[in-house]
């Protein structure tokens, strides 16, 4: 409660770009703290449906199984990248063969691909990888932003504020302690104010990033498995 009180007469007793500094720091601090909440909920529903989808793919025999057997809308995460991918491939088939393997008369690697046309299907998945990793990462970059500038903001209010109570006591010709102590403590406001943004947000964001990282890693895993069972099951002696 002190603090409190300190901070905010600290604040009201600040010039006005000590004040402006300290309002842009909460501003920047609500639109971190939202982003955090939104990523920490968007993480961990995309660890859950990872989970989910691997456990389901796993139950398929063939590469195509889980396609054919159970076509959904969704366009994000590992099932995503996998529909995306089996569309691809469904696209290089002949007519005869796609219609085969939607009434699952044929089993896997019913249809032979050559080597250029797995090649088409590898960059149909990776890029889709590339997509999804840049979705999974954004908004990071904010909560970076705003635990490195907050800081800095603050150094800059508190040189700013050191300057002018300088000025004020080189004007009134006086080194009295009194006279220059509530104009250096406004003048710390700035930066107290910065670290306290940035420290809960540094601890957030090494936590996320952990997260993040994971998810990518697991995506780039399931890119490479894909295109590898694709192979195994499909790319025949064309060129």
């Amino acid at each position: 409660m002190l603090i409190a009180n300190s901070l905010i007469k600290g604040f009201l007793d600040s010039n006005g770009m000590g004040q402006g500094i300290v309002i842009l720091q909460l501003i920047g601090s609500l639109v971190m703290v939202a982003v955090i909440i939104g990523k920490w909920k968007e993480t961990h529903f995309i660890l859950s449906a990872t989970r989910r989808f691997l456990r389901d793919f796993s139950t398929c025999g063939d590469v195509l199984g889980y396609h054919v057997q159970r076509r959904t809308n969704v366009k994000t995460g590992l099932e995503g990248i996998y529909n995306e991918t089996m569309e691809r491939l469904l696209k290089l088939l002949t007519p005869d063969t796609r219609s085969l393997l939607a009434g699952r008369q044929l089993g896997a690697g019913a249809g032979s691909l050559s080597s250029r046309e797995i090649e088409l299907i590898r960059g149909t998945c990776e890029h889709m990888v590339d997509e999804e990793e840049i979705r999974v990462e954004h908004g990071m970059g904010v909560i970076a932003t705003t635990v490195t500038l907050s800081p800095m903001l603050g150094l800059l209010g508190t040189v700013w504020g050191v300057l002018d109570a300088f000025a004020e006591m080189g004007t009134a010709g006086s080194a009295n302690l009194a006279t220059i102590a509530p104009s250096i403590s406004a003048a710390l406001v700035t930066t107290v104010v910065g670290l306290i943004i940035a420290i809960p947000g540094t601890i957030a964001f090494v936590r996320i990033q952990a997260t993040v990282r994971k998810i990518t890693s697991d995506i780039e895993g399931f890119g490479d498995e894909l295109m590898g069972r694709i192979a195994c099951e499909y790319q025949g002696k064309g060129l």
